[in-house]
């Protein structure tokens, strides 16, 4: 019988006024340390659609060794599709621990042999082994994590060899781990895009000055459901769960239960279409309720370029908010979740619509990079037309970071998070996050389109405390994916849940970071696990890695 120790919730509360300065956020890029990467997309004269979309980078700690290692996705050449030159292989990068990486792409065999954009990462299998899903063009791959520091391809096996059953191509740009039915393993939702066709795509801007084409010359894509049937293989229920009732262009996936009920729900931002919340209902379907919802558009009322997506909860209100870049001209939404799935945007309110309407995203976070308790936003940035274009100048962009002030204020810290930081432009893609040396302070990383892949070491010089939580589930799916965590110290309650898709076809670090700021002690952690299971834990101390096993019964 599941005997239930505690439940989540939060009485509500009059919001406190915004901080007049924060800890300072500072990042320091790293050089030699082993991740020589750099993003080939095959850029071509033609300029074909998908050469600006590359690429996505996962955090994982693939052999168990306490470390987090770094895996990127890469292009292949155009447009044969074809990854043979090792120019274009997706790489890993093994973290050695002493802040050096080592290069184990051909070991592991995750070069891949095809056009890819997005990666999602989690133990499918519960063999307690980390694996990699690879989102791209016309195909993808399932890698399979065989523990002995290599991988297989059971994409076949897997059941993930398949074209759009409709369109007969595939183009997917994102992915996430998610056990939808909660059945204790995990299934996987991917975004897809647009049908794409080299032979009939068109040629865009100035005569003689080719650029990437605007979405609309291009038809949208539903995007995908998996089962994991438990025995290695998926089933598509795309079409009985009512996913493919809706067509758009999907990029960034926010993943999270947003009304509280015990089952994940999903938002998918889409470029230049309305923005999809699928509701999970909990019976193995979904409705689809982003107009509904509020998070379909923007205050201004039509649709945006929406690129890179997060989920987590900003004000610490006990609901999961969602925060989605897009290009310039545009700004970012913030949209806050105000319960019984509703969204009230706040962008202009909270200060990011002046902070990012002259600015273009991709990759994003939500994450609390001071440790002063109050997440902050990440912004990978760079815009979408050709650097060699008319555009020219405009396309490369500095990286952006707002410092959260409390009562859902934003101020802009990019320019004090250090020299390289502020000045450092590129044409930014991807991005994900994660203690790369488990110091308790969050690091990014996050690549640039036909240039070398940027590591920022999170040195922050704050004596903040913090907690980072792994944890591993017995009657749930093994990474805990999912499970909603609350942490309550002598100053404040917090709020977070286990989740790896984030931003833009990335994948973050499985553990769940806390910011604590002054508080030396968490006197209650609780976890509501996916299986139902509420385990609580009490006086954890601060500034420390903790693994929480799912108690069996």
């Amino acid at each position: 019988m599941l005997i239930v120790v505690a439940t989540l919730g939060a009485p509500a509360a009059r919001a406190a006024e915004p901080a007049a300065t924060f800890d300072p956020i500072v990042f320091e890029l790293e050089d030699g340390n082993g991740v020589d990467f750099v993003t080939n997309s095959s850029r071509t004269d033609h300029r074909h659609q998908p050469e600006t979309m590359v690429s996505g980078v996962a955090l994982l700690d693939y052999d168990n060794d306490g470390f987090l290692d770094v895996y990127v996705v890469n292009g292949a050449k155009m447009t044969e599709l074809d990854k043979t030159d090792p120019v274009f292989w997706n790489r890993l990068y093994h973290n050695k621990g002493d802040g050096t990486f080592e290069d184990v792409t051909e070991k592991a065999g995750v070069k891949g042999d095809h056009y890819d954009l997005g990666v999602a990462s989690a133990d499918y299998d519960d063999d307690g082994f980390a694996d990699l899903f690879v989102a791209g063009l016309r195909k993808n791959d399932l890698f399979r994590n065989k523990g002995d520091g290599t991988f297989e391809n059971v994409t076949e096996k897997a059941g993930f060899n398949k074209p759009d059953p409709e369109y007969g191509t595939l183009w997917s740009v994102a992915a996430a781990w998610v056990d939808y039915d909660n059945d204790g393993d995990l299934d996987l939702f991917v975004s897809n895009y647009c049908v794409w066709d080299p032979k009939t795509e068109p040629l865009c801007g100035p005569k003689g000055l080719n650029d990437y084409c605007h979405p609309n010359n291009y038809h949208g894509l539903p995007n995908s459901l998996y089962r994991n049937d438990g025995d290695g293989t998926f089933t598509d229920v795309s079409v009985e769960s009512g996913i493919r009732k809706v067509i758009g262009k999907g990029m960034g996936l926010g993943i999270a239960d947003y009304d509280g009920d015990g089952w994940s729900d999903i938002f998918v931002a889409n470029d230049t279409e309305p923005n999809y919340l699928f509701h999970n209902q909990g019976d193995g379907t979904f409705e689809e309720i982003g107009f509904m919802a509020g998070v379909a558009y923007p205050e201004a009322g039509r649709p945006l370029s929406g690129m890179g997506a997060d989920a987590k909860d900003i004000d610490d209100d006990g609901k999961p908010d969602i925060f989605h870049t897009a290009l310039s001209s545009e700004t970012m939404p913030i949209f806050h979740n105000k319960g019984d799935l509703f969204f009230m945007e706040i962008t202009a309110r909270a200060g990011v619509s002046s902070l990012t309407l002259s600015r273009s995203g991709w990759s994003n976070g939500i994450v609390d990079f001071n440790n002063d308790g109050r997440k902050d936003l990440f912004v990978c940035g760079g815009d979408v037309m050709d650097p060699e274009g008319e555009f020219k100048e405009r396309v490369p962009q500095t990286n952006l970071v707002m410092a959260n002030l409390g009562a859902m204020k934003f101020k802009d810290a990019t320019g004090d998070a250090g020299p390289d930081f502020s000045t450092k432009k590129g044409v930014h893609r991807g991005g994900a996050f994660g203690d790369l040396d488990n110091d308790g302070r969050v690091d990014a990383v996050v690549t640039d389109l036909h240039g070398p892949i940027e590591v920022w070491r999170n040195v922050s010089p704050t004596p903040n405390h913090w907690l980072l939580i792994r944890t591993v589930g017995t009657r749930s799916n093994r990474d805990g994916i999912g499970a909603k965590i609350k942490a309550v110290t002598p100053s404040r309650t917090r709020y977070s849940h286990v989740n790896t898709a984030v931003g833009y076809g990335g994948s973050s670090d499985p553990r769940v970071h806390f910011g604590l700021g002054s508080d030396e002690v968490v006197t209650t952690l609780e976890i509501t696990w996916p299986s139902g299971v509420v385990q609580t834990l009490h006086n954890v101390e601060a500034d420390q890695v903790l693994v929480v096993t799912e108690p069996e019964a």
